[in-house]
């Protein structure tokens, strides 16, 4: 016997899931050293009752796709408004080119993936969702793309191994990216936990407000005013993938509505701040779109049918096993490399594991722990976040959809 939740009770649903897994996270020391998220360690511990349930008495769950899907437009959305083209110019051609290790590597993961998937007699399309959608892409992507994957590709269960995937990423890249930051530094003589920190002092007169990751006791207050504007941003910007996901169907400019929605919020930041001079308030939209994607994903989770990936765990396991080998060849071998075999560049190592197995929360907890021992990296603290936050989201939707192509 399958219930249908309805929007109310669907979020009463997600905020019970919220709750277990922040009592999870604070009392388990595992999920808080690992950065694992509190929908993600809720939701998974929901799942696993709702698949004894459904073992023992044959009873499932369904959530209001609706409710869900709205939540995820909101976490995209945020990401466009965040990003401001103004402030680009500070990351400069290092910005550039850490774009273009990060696309190579996006690539080279789909490759590996896909290979692999074939080689191991399972649909090939699940060797891309156990590649750039749930790595580089991270819990939301797979949502967003893990539907797209079952209704139109009639991949079953895609939603469920998407987040399967995503979690196991978000785990080993929070394990991988310090230990080899670590490694190089050390093989190379970079630096040392003494001499860097003499050279802080140093290095002071460069800070400006374009790191908060690295300095996060700067925070900024929320106004009601500041609350009401930003929501006005966030429906102006879902009314612009509505009526862009309609526009466009069956042209050659056909994308997901969440593809729209973040480039919708990407142009709207830019025009108000850039031409008409209007303030944006970060610290909102942030709040905002943290608080959407852990209600996202908890619902998601919600409505994890464990039961359908069964036939797939052995496969699955050996795609992604080799995924993190490869993560962490590519680091060594390219991002350091490209990079500048610097300091600065190991710290970049160290976040490109982070999104590039699992999400930018992580990628800034790896680097976080380097710089802890070794001293700032502003110039690896302007470039993940901007480009783990924002442009890796781009550039892995058009991947994707190329990819996806092929298997029309």
């Amino acid at each position: 016997m399958n219930f249908t939740f309805n929007a109310y009770y669907t979020l009463i649903a997600a905020v019970i899931v919220l709750l277990i897994g922040k009592f999870l996270v604070n009392r388990i020391e595992f999920l808080r050293k690992y950065n694992i998220p509190e929908p993600v360690a809720g939701g998974l511990v929901a799942a696993t009752i709702s698949t004894l349930v459904y073992n023992f008495w044959g009873h499932s769950i369904t959530t209001s796709s609706e409710l869900q899907t709205s939540f995820m437009l909101i976490f995209f959305i945020s990401i466009g408004l965040s990003a401001n083209f103004a402030k680009l110019k500070e990351g400069g051609k290092s910005l550039f080119i850490f774009l273009l290790v990060v696309s190579g590597f996006i690539i080279i993961q789909n490759f590996v993936g896909i290979s692999l998937a074939t080689a191991l007699g399972i649909e090939p399309l699940i060797g891309l969702i156990a590649g750039s959608i749930t790595l580089t892409g991270g819990h939301g992507t797979a949502g967003a793309w893990g539907s797209i994957l079952e209704t139109k590709y009639g991949i079953e269960g895609a939603m469920g191994l998407g987040m399967a995937a995503a979690t196991f990423g978000l785990v080993m890249g929070g394990i991988i990216g310090g230990p080899l930051a670590k490694f190089l530094i050390n093989r190379h003589k970079l630096a040392s936990e003494k001499s860097r920190k003499q050279d802080d002092s140093k290095d002071e007169k460069v800070i400006d407000e374009f790191v908060p990751f690295e300095y996060p006791q700067e925070v900024r207050l929320i106004t009601t005013n500041s609350a009401i504007s930003t929501l006005a941003l966030f429906a102006a910007c879902l009314a612009f993938s509505d009526f862009m996901t309609n526009f466009a169907k069956g042209s050659t400019f056909e994308l997901p509505t969440f593809v729209w929605a973040l480039a919708g919020g990407v142009i709207l930041r830019n025009v108000l701040e850039n031409i008409l001079k209007i303030e944006i308030f970060d610290r909102a939209i942030d709040v905002f779109g943290n608080a959407s994607l852990s209600l996202y994903l908890a619902m998601a989770l919600l409505s994890l049918k464990l039961w359908q990936l069964s036939n797939l765990a052995g496969a699955l396991t050996v795609i992604l096993v080799s995924q993190v080998l490869i993560m962490i060849l590519y680091a060594y071998f390219v991002t350091f490399r490209t990079m500048g075999k610097n300091y600065d560049a190991s710290v970049l190592a160290a976040g490109h594991c982070g999104f590039g197995l699992g999400a930018t929360p992580t990628a800034v907890a790896n680097m976080q722990a380097i710089t802890n021992m070794y001293g700032s990296s502003h110039k690896a603290f302007l470039i993940v976040p901007l480009c783990g936050a924002f442009f890796v989201d781009l550039i892995n939707a058009t991947v994707i959809q190329t990819v996806l192509k092929f298997f029309e």
